[in-house]
């Protein structure tokens, strides 16, 4: 928190379990909105230097707020947030909740880089290569999000209730098309592909959750912990 403080940046976090704090304690700001004060541990946690420990404030002041999520069929959970955003009217107890909210986009992007675009496994050797295989992931990602962008936008449909999947499959199919096509040619498909891109537009799904399975059976050979040169030299003295 200290570190993000001093380099003029805000944050807001959920509380971790290990840290019990009363909601008596502190100062009432707001409906589930306090002010607390949070005090210099005694001895220095093992994630810091005696020097980083040495520069801590003795104290530091941080803004709490809890609400509840009530879902049917479900037991009643509490959450609590910690923000550095102190200035209630600037930033409301609401605008914090929905920011935190913000949070499961981010956890979705990484998923879809990871599953629909499968950087869940990298193929290059060195670190070098390794970081241009991500940046090129990336370069994609970003791609298909200004597509999706620029659909939403100019048809009035909002860009993140569009498919990533399947705006991928949609510039997968004009690809031909735009290399052959002139520059006039060109512009009229590309607006066809934004159109196109609409039409696959994502429903709203409250409360939706799918198992974490597998559909595909993996097949029946053990796992290779060892380089192929040395699995070939078995083979050929086996």
């Amino acid at each position: 928190m200290v570190a993000i403080k001093n380099i003029n940046c805000d944050a807001v976090f959920r509380k971790h379990q290990a840290r019990k704090t009363s909601m008596h304690k502190g100062k009432i700001v707001g409906d589930c909105d306090k002010l607390v004060t949070w005090y210099k541990p005694k001895k220095c946690p093992l994630g810091l230097s005696e020097l980083e420990f040495a520069a801590l404030p003795p104290t530091l002041i941080v803004r709490e707020i809890y609400y509840y999520i009530f879902i049917a069929g479900f037991r009643t959970e509490r959450v609590s947030l910690i923000t550095t955003l102190l200035d209630t009217t600037t930033y409301s107890t609401l605008e914090i909740v929905r920011l935190y909210g913000k949070r499961w986009d981010v956890e979705l992007d990484f998923r879809h880089l990871k599953t629909t675009l499968g950087m869940d496994v990298l193929r290059c050797k060195t670190p070098s290569m390794v970081r241009k295989e991500i940046y090129v992931y990336l370069l994609a990602y970003n791609l298909l999000r200004s597509l999706m962008w620029s659909a939403g936008t100019t048809y009035g449909t909002p860009p993140l209730s569009l498919s990533l999947q399947g705006t991928r499959h949609h510039l997968n199919n004009f690809i031909p098309e735009l290399l052959a096509a002139t520059s006039k040619q060109r512009y009229l498909i590309y607006r066809t592909l934004l159109k196109v891109i609409v039409h696959k537009a994502v429903l709203h799904r409250p409360a939706r959750s799918e198992a974490r399975v597998r559909k595909r059976r993996p097949k029946a050979y053990p796992l290779m912990t060892k380089p192929r040169q040395e699995l070939r030299k078995q083979l050929q003295t086996a």
